[in-house]
């Protein structure tokens, strides 16, 4: 199987020093929109500012590069064992050239890995499908904002939430409001609706790696996007919390099928940082996005 851990390397670096476009472009319209001069307006200039400085010097956009998460959709016959040696052997490459923290910290002797490997970690997502090329995303997630990433049971008496997208919405906007400007703000929530506890996170997770100005297929979805969007937008919570008029760059909601006796919504906060990068493997053609 041909050796891909320097093509690795180098999704691991763009995706810790180079932020997407589309995000970059979602904080210069939200810096434009806040009141010249204000607190909102100066965090979002000093954001701008790191990003640049992050891009034109290959370092980390954030000191926190978080927890990689890796997709890796891949044709028949692949050996998965065989990539996630050369992805974890990437991770310990990326970490000495500084790309990366480290990260990974065993949870019983407190002691960390120095490489960001070690059990569970990172995170891989395998699945095969039938074309004939390898693509493979990552995303880093941050401490902060997985610290106020939440998962609700519906239905919830304290908001009167049921089990319908009412109720989606009460827990959404209550989640938000809990947060204020933890988890670095403005933000980008990635929701999933359904599945067991363990699935339903990898759903909110997975709706992270959509572009920030797609529209949901399911009109239903693309609207409550959209109406939560303009709600949190209007708590006034703001960038890193200092109050303003953009809480978060965007809402995507995915869904998963439930147990009758379970209804659960979790809710992925991913700070501004929003860092991802995509890898496509055709032949001896490599392409990043």
């Amino acid at each position: 199987m041909r050796d891909l851990t320097e093509a690795f390397v180098e999704l691991i670096r763009r995706a810790s020093t180079d932020l997407p476009a589309d995000v970059e472009a979602a904080l210069r319209k939200a810096h434009d929109s806040e009141e010249p001069g204000s607190a909102a307006e100066r965090a979002l200039a000093t954001i701008l500012e790191n990003v640049e400085l992050a891009r034109s010097a290959s370092t980390p956009i954030c000191q926190d590069t978080g927890t990689p998460i890796f997709t890796v959709y891949h044709p028949p016959g692949t050996s998965t064992s065989e990539l996630e040696r050369q992805i974890r052997n990437a991770l310990a490459i990326a970490t000495r050239r500084t790309y990366l923290r480290p990260n990974a910290v065993d949870p019983l002797t407190g002691k960390n890995s120095g490489d960001n490997t070690g059990i569970a970690f990172p995170t891989i997502h395998f699945h095969e499908w039938e074309q004939d090329e390898l693509r493979v995303s990552l995303q880093l997630k941050g401490g902060g904002s997985e610290n106020v990433s939440i998962q609700y049971k519906l239905p919830y008496a304290p908001l009167k939430a049921g089990r319908d997208l009412e109720g989606v919405r009460r827990v959404v906007l209550d989640a938000v409001n809990k947060a204020q400007g933890l988890g670095c703000a403005p933000g980008v929530l990635g929701i999933a609706i359904g599945g067991d506890r363990g699935t339903s996170y990898m759903k909110a997770k997975e709706q992270l790696l959509r572009p920030l100005d797609d529209v949901n297929p399911i009109p239903e979805l693309a609207a409550l996007e959209a109406r939560l969007l303009d709600e949190i937008n209007r708590l006034g919570i703001g960038p890193m919390g200092f109050g303003g008029k953009t809480t978060v760059l965007a809402v995507k909601i995915g869904t998963a099928h439930r147990l009758p006796a379970s209804y659960f919504v979790s809710i992925a906060y991913m700070c501004w940082a929003d860092r991802r990068a995509h890898m496509r493997v055709r032949g001896e053609e490599i392409t990043y996005e």
